[in-house]
């Protein structure tokens, strides 16, 4: 029997745990010292390889999601993550001698943290063939295998089939020497090409292995309080229905791992699979995690039909194509009770749009899909980047303008991240635009400086126009919907305990809604919090705003 231990690395640096910045998502634990928020999606990738070795050799695997783990921590006193990784696996798996040890890192910030368990698996289990996936090392294979030669071997794209040829092989190191599925120092020396190694036809992929993530520990996720909306954040199960996206964005890099030819379940066994989540998991939200749902509209809207007939609800965390959301899709995912959706508008410019992003998508079509969510009682997020190469500050102040006439519910601006292995980090990489230290950044730092901006001015405007779309102007204040606009700073203070922004705004909302001691509380919290922080002072100045009644936009 092979045994076989999954790491998923935490998916934020060491430093962003310990010291998370004034405006990020924060966690205080019961040591009473706040920490960086980790999302704890269930990681979907290992879950269909674990079941795909089982349903064909003899395995043993566990799992160890350290997202989950320092989630449930009541304190953390280590002095680095690779401290705290070397004895967390000494201690829980010394009874665990594996053949393979398998890290799979998803995000850029979990770069780091990657390097860190491939040193700590070889130093732990010096037998064992230490290897890594995901769409890092697909992406990253140069950086990773350069900076961490303790890995045996990295996998290109998606990894059932090159995981099962791995374990079945009569040598493994042979077999990895000879699969192209297979990244290592000397055929990058000998200038090899790799391939993926893809499942064509997803209904061969057996139901995903989710008793081995102990599905009670991944109940709430700290992710989904980026939705306001969703009141119930229990009993969420991520599903993936497709795989792949034939769209050409210049930021993006999912191409790697699946890439853009796509790929379907059969809606039979999408069905089967939503069942059996119901039926023994009692599932309530499935969190779609598809690149690109809408890839074929009548499956996709069957599917959201299939959804409301069970019962349950669904949240698409990758967005959806704006362009397919027509008023009959947003009105079928209103009768799933689909409640909140992100809006993939990305920039507020035609020609950032077209010329930069590549991405298509019409300006107009993102007015009236916020609009129809609006009238449909959709609540919605807009996810906008600003500072890519070839944009100017005149683009960023045409998507400003622009973003007040959307009529979307909450705004969610980022500062585009040159991920490797897309084009834009090409494009960055040969006109000499990264600063140092970029690798294992996310979309909250930015880290490309142009002829046109700085990386602190985009820093800078990021954070500006967030509070200004969200606060100054924010929409459902503008239209007299209180009690949504509340549902938004009530949020960001869950996210943010201190958000003086967010308590301002707040008490004009339960004034205008006639809760005048309520008012009051959220008055005096954000006066004393403005009164002992420089960062908010700095913010209130800059537009303008005093501690005491918050100002409503004016109606257009």
């Amino acid at each position: 029997m092979t045994k076989i231990l999954f790491i998923v690395p935490p998916n934020l640096s060491y430093e962003k745990y310990v010291q998370p910045a004034e405006n990020t998502r924060q966690v205080r634990k019961a040591d009473g010292r706040l920490y960086g928020n980790l999302a704890t999606d269930m990681p979907i990738g290992i879950l269909s390889m674990s079941a795909y070795l089982k349903a064909a050799t003899d395995v043993d695997i566990r799992l160890i999601d350290f997202n989950i783990e320092l989630n449930a921590l009541d304190r953390f006193d280590a002095a680095s993550f690779a401290e705290y990784f070397s004895a967390f696996l000494a201690e829980h798996h010394a009874d665990f001698d594996p053949d393979i040890v398998g890290v799979s890192s998803l995000f850029s910030p979990s770069y780091f943290n990657l390097l860190d368990l491939g040193r700590c698996a070889r130093a732990l289990f010096p037998r064992a063939l230490v290897i890594a996936g995901g769409s890092v090392p697909s992406s990253m294979y140069k950086h990773v295998l350069k900076n961490c030669p303790d890995f045996d071997a990295l996998c290109y794209g998606e990894g059932e089939k090159p995981l099962l040829n791995l374990v079945q092989a009569a040598d493994r190191r042979a077999y990895i020497e000879s699969s192209p599925s297979w990244v290592t120092d000397a055929k990058i020396a000998r200038g090899e090409m790799f391939a993926h190694d893809f499942v064509d036809d997803l209904d061969d992929l057996p139901f995903y292995d989710y008793e081995l993530c102990e599905v009670e520990r991944y109940g709430i996720n700290p992710a989904m309080t980026a939705y306001a909306a969703i009141e119930d954040k229990s009993n969420n199960f991520h599903v993936m229905t497709s795989r792949g996206c034939p769209f050409k964005c210049t930021f993006c890099a999912s191409h790697k791992v699946h890439g853009r030819r796509m790929r379907y379940y059969s809606l039979e066994r999408v069905r089967a699979d939503f069942e059996q989540l119901r039926d023994r998991y009692g599932a309530r939200t499935l969190v779609v995690q598809d690149d690109h749902f809408m890839g074929d509209k009548e499956r996709a809207r069957a599917i959201v039909d299939m959804i409301g007939e069970m019962k349950m609800t669904a949240v698409f965390q990758n967005g959806l194509a704006l362009y397919a959301l027509e008023r009959p899709m947003l009105e079928a995912l209103r009768g799933a009770g689909v409640n909140h959706l992100v809006l993939a508008i990305e920039s507020g410019s035609d020609r950032v749009l077209k010329d930069i992003m590549k991405k298509p998508l019409k300006l107009h079509i993102a007015k009236r899909v916020a609009d129809d969510c609006r009238e449909l009682g959709i609540y919605t997020n807009a996810n906008i980047l600003i500072g890519l190469p070839g944009e100017t500050k005149q683009d960023i102040e045409d998507t400003r303008a622009f973003l007040k006439t959307v009529n979307a519910n909450w705004f969610i601006v980022l500062a585009a991240s040159p991920l490797v292995g897309s084009e834009m980090h090409e494009i960055c990489e040969s006109k000499g635009y990264l600063k140092d230290g970029y690798i294992g950044k996310d979309y909250k730092n930015a880290v490309v400086e142009t002829e046109h901006f700085s990386a602190d001015f985009i820093q800078d405007q990021m954070y500006l126009i967030n509070l200004e779309l969200n606060f100054i102007h924010n929409p459902d204040m503008r239209l007299g919907e209180y009690e949504s606009a509340l549902k938004g700073f009530q949020n960001a203070l869950r996210a943010k305990n201190d958000h003086a922004f967010a308590f301002h705004f707040a008490a004009e909302c339960h004034e205008r809604l006639g809760r005048h001691e309520k008012a009051a509380e959220c008055r005096e919290a954000a006066r004393s919090i403005v009164e002992t922080s420089p960062f908010w002072q700095h913010y209130f100045a800059h537009f303008g705003l005093t501690p005491g009644p918050a100002r409503v936009p004016e109606a257009a």
